[in-house]
């Protein structure tokens, strides 16, 4: 797996992560886990190798009328492609 934080210079961060297809799989399955037993979590970590980077990612079930502040996207679409 590979995780990496964008400085977009203007107070804002991208994070991006590259997963293997046997990490997606162990990814759905922990996000299966987290739907059937939502007082759980999970943790994505680093390897912490290197002066710095992305060091930890939890993921848990929010509390029902919790405020949202990001939203999930949809497949990548190549330029002139129409939406589905």
């Amino acid at each position: 797996m590979r995780g990496e934080i964008e400085n977009w210079n203007n107070g804002w961060y991208g994070v991006s992560l590259g997963l293997s297809v046997a990490e997606i799989d162990h990814l759905i399955a922990l996000l299966t886990n987290l739907r059937n037993e939502p007082e759980q979590h999970f943790h994505i970590s680093s390897d912490y190798v290197g002066p710095e980077g992305l060091g930890d990612i939890e993921v848990y079930v929010a509390e029902p009328g919790s405020l949202n502040n990001m939203h999930l996207g949809s497949k990548a679409l190549a330029p002139g492609d129409s939406i589905p």
